[in-house]
């Protein structure tokens, strides 16, 4: 049975595994795209999916690691990840500010599988932000919330998820939406207040020292 302090880490690890992955970026693009295309949708959203959970637990087990040798850590990460987060929200605020407009073309020859995949891999492990914000900043955050951890980065993991799954297969529904700025605008907005709350969180646990 879940505590009330491993819900909060369920939660607090959705929110932030939502507000890192759920922006205009070359990842979320494609996934729309192909789910605009009606094009290896499965595939697209497993590959997402599942490289973000293997990223979720090596981040965990590395940084839970080093945190328990040196306790001391846990207040700077605390306040390096409140730094972060807090810079990650005044982009968001910025994009929220001045949205942009994402329009996949939903026309063309269909790509094969092997293509398809390839790219989605590449787009997902050869972008440097998936390590710092993932593995660095998602494994080092669940690392504060010791013997919750686990369910830290199940709640990272299962939003990963959620979201590949419903951005892809929905993405036919969404393209009248995003075809607007005023979505983008919205989305960033939430994005910004979410990330600037999780800062605040961190800042105070980085305070308490745990």
């Amino acid at each position: 049975m879940l505590t009330t302090p491993a819900l909060l880490a369920v939660a607090s690890g959705f929110a932030l595994g939502l507000g890192l992955i759920v922006a205009i970026g070359a990842q979320n693009a494609f996934v729309l795209r192909q789910g605009l295309r009606l094009e290896h949708v499965a595939a697209v959203v497993a590959v997402c999916a599942l490289s973000d959970v293997v990223l979720i637990l090596a981040g965990v087990l590395g940084a839970g690691a080093a945190l328990e040798r040196l306790p001391w850590l846990v207040p700077v990460v605390c306040f390096a990840g409140a730094a972060f987060l807090l810079g990650y929200g005044v982009l968001a605020a910025r994009r929220a500010l001045r949205p942009g407009v994402l329009l996949p073309d939903a026309a063309g020859v269909r790509t094969g599988l092997a293509v398809t995949v390839g790219t989605c891999l590449a787009l997902t492990w050869l972008n440097p932000h998936v390590y710092l914000d993932t593995v660095v900043l998602l494994g080092s955050t669940a690392s504060t919330y010791g013997e919750h951890r686990w369910e830290f980065a199940a709640g990272a993991g299962l939003g990963s998820v959620l979201w590949f799954t419903g951005l892809g297969f929905g993405a036919r529904l969404l393209r009248p939406v995003f075809a607007r700025p005023a979505a983008w605008r919205v989305l960033d907005g939430v994005i910004a207040a979410v990330m600037t709350l999780l800062a605040v969180s961190l800042a105070v646990r980085g305070v308490g020292g745990a």
